[in-house]
């Protein structure tokens, strides 16, 4: 009994010495970590300021100059902001269109994207990592590039948004579907399988009704950010309600109760969504 405590004794404080070196090792990677991310932050800061011809600290000092002003103006004519809300709507329908149309489609193809990229599901299993890339590469363009690529070629419009988000959300969605679908129980694909259903009806009958709920709510997601998305493009030329506020924005003084305006119609529309897509997420994952 007394020879196993004294053997006890020098693992124990091997054990403790191993830990001790293990903490102050992490300490050591996250100090490390930490300077680079500072230094890299310093020197962009840095870089970005000298791009700007020093005019950074120039301008700060103004920052708050232009809302000021924007806000000044909306406040005295105050009274006609209900009826520029009102103006806005068609433009705010349209982008609201370009958001929908868009998740639809990305929804759609980043679905079957899902199902072609994900092991065990795949039709394909040779160009599961092809399939993979595709929606890498999807990702991997902003919104606002694809739609500058789009407008040259196609001229401005809503078309080249909606095209550009519903590539992106494409990509976006098949990772998000494809993570989901691993999680599926195989039986009854594997069922369907020995009566002889083909590869489109075990995924339409086995693998979707699993996944349902949980694709359901990533595509409302993905839905309001998407409406932000197209009021974006608008700034480039894509229509709807941020064509609306460049214009205005660009006209200047005299114009900037207008911009309170469509900032008010977006900023309430957002939070709508918002809102109501959360309560359908819950119903679908959670089912109260």
């Amino acid at each position: 009994m007394t020879d196993a405590t004294l053997n006890a004794a020098p693992n124990l404080r091997r054990m403790q010495d191993n830990y001790l070196e293990l903490v102050r090792r992490k300490r050591m990677y996250g100090g490390l970590i930490l300077i680079i991310f500072i230094s890299v932050l310093v020197s962009g800061f840095m870089l970005a300021d000298h791009r700007n011809a020093g005019g950074f600290w120039d301008g700060i000092l103004n920052i708050g100059s232009f809302p000021s002003e924007v806000v000044s103006e909306a406040w005295a004519n105050r009274a006609n902001l209900p009826g520029l809300m009102w103006a806005a709507i068609p433009s705010l329908i349209e982008t609201v269109n370009i958001a929908l149309a868009s998740t639809l489609v990305g929804a759609l193809m980043g679905g079957v994207f899902a199902l072609l990229a994900t092991r065990g599901l795949a039709r394909w299993p040779r160009l599961i990592g092809l399939f993979r890339r595709v929606m890498d590469t999807l990702r991997a363009f902003p919104e606002i590039v694809i739609a500058l690529v789009l407008i040259y070629i196609l001229g401005p419009g809503p078309v080249p948004a909606m095209i550009a988000i519903a590539l992106h959300t494409g990509g976006a969605l098949g990772k998000l579907f494809s993570e989901v679908a691993e999680n599926a129980d195989l039986k009854p694909v594997e069922g369907l399988q020995s009566v002889g259903a083909s590869w489109i009806q075990r995924m339409v009958l086995g693998v979707v009704p699993q996944v349902a709920p949980n694709w359901l709510s990533y595509a409302l997601l993905r839905f309001e950010i998407n409406i932000r998305a197209s009021a974006i493009l608008g700034f480039v030329g894509s229509g709807g309600i941020g064509y609306e506020l460049k214009t205005s924005m660009q006209w200047g003084q005299g114009k900037y109760d207008q911009v309170v305006a469509i900032f008010l119609v977006l900023f309430i529309t957002i939070v709508i969504v918002d809102q109501v897509s959360s309560y359908f997420r819950d119903k679908l994952v959670k089912g109260h």
